[in-house]
């Protein structure tokens, strides 16, 4: 067990988000966050992260989360965020480089060790042809994958990522799911929101679902996708299979008072 939440509680202005979440990640495990839009998960990623106030108890690593100093949080929490705006003009390798910062002395320059990860972390993501590249000139697709490198260059032993293939073509979605497990493999945990269901069923060991603020469901994918519990959470008829690789989630229609809605 790495990174444990209790009875978290986070209120932004007058609105309860989160209501009493109990969460437990463990080291080697890819977890996939799943809910409809505004369930709460963007707002679990950040109050797991720490930069959300939040009542409850978050503990990493047999330590309380505020016990950690910001460079040390961030030397074992990575955080990927939604928001992919860049409008800094810097180099594609130059913001991968901002990853290794916690890892440095204030105003120090960068040790060979920086430089290998940034390389490792450009080669993961096979943005080698874009490093010398300016951030701000870059498709929506490059940039998702040049803030994926950043992460993986701040070497967390936990990563969260929130929608992280979001705007990637399929083959760069499929690429993006691989480092993740190759991550959990390698002993690390992940935590990543993800909207493709069959993304989530086949490249996650867990799957945790979230509704109006609390987590409804957890477990295998097998257990949580459950075509009765789409219709229930999300508001749609889904077809559930499965193949040699796992399950294939289809949505068919409009369920319900999601359809009244909609007309």
């Amino acid at each position: 067990m790495i990174l444990t939440a209790h009875d978290l509680v986070v209120r932004l202005g007058d609105r309860t988000i989160l209501h009493g979440v109990d969460l437990r990640l463990e080291t080697g495990e890819f977890v996939g966050l799943i809910g409809p839009n505004g369930a709460g998960k963007s707002t679990l990623l950040r109050a797991l992260a720490g930069t959300l106030p939040r009542r409850g108890t978050l503990v990493l690593e047999d330590r309380p989360l505020a016990g950690y100093s910001v460079r040390e949080r961030a030397r074992r929490i990575g955080y990927l965020a939604q928001d992919r705006h860049v409008a800094w003009p810097l180099t594609v390798t130059e913001v991968v480089g901002l990853g290794r910062l916690p890892h440095r002395a204030p105003f120090s320059r960068e040790s060979d060790a920086d430089r290998l990860a940034v390389a490792r972390a450009l080669r993961i993501t096979r943005l080698e042809d874009l490093a010398g590249r300016r951030a701000d000139a870059l498709s929506g697709g490059e940039v998702a994958r040049m803030l994926l490198a950043r992460l993986i260059a701040q070497e967390t032993p936990v990563l969260l990522a929130d929608e992280p293939v979001a705007g990637l073509d399929p083959a760069h979605q499929l690429a993006t799911m691989q480092v993740f497990a190759d991550f959990a493999r390698a002993g690390h945990t992940v935590f990543a929101s993800l909207h493709d269901l069959t993304l989530a069923a086949r490249w996650c060991h867990r799957l945790v679902l979230m509704a109006g603020g609390r987590i409804v469901a957890q477990g295998p994918p097998e257990t949580v996708l459950t075509p009765e519990r789409i219709a229930e959470i999300y508001g749609i008829e889904a077809r559930v299979d499965r193949n040699a690789d796992g399950l294939i989630v289809v949505p068919l229609r409009l369920v319900g008072h999601h359809h009244k809605e909609a007309t």
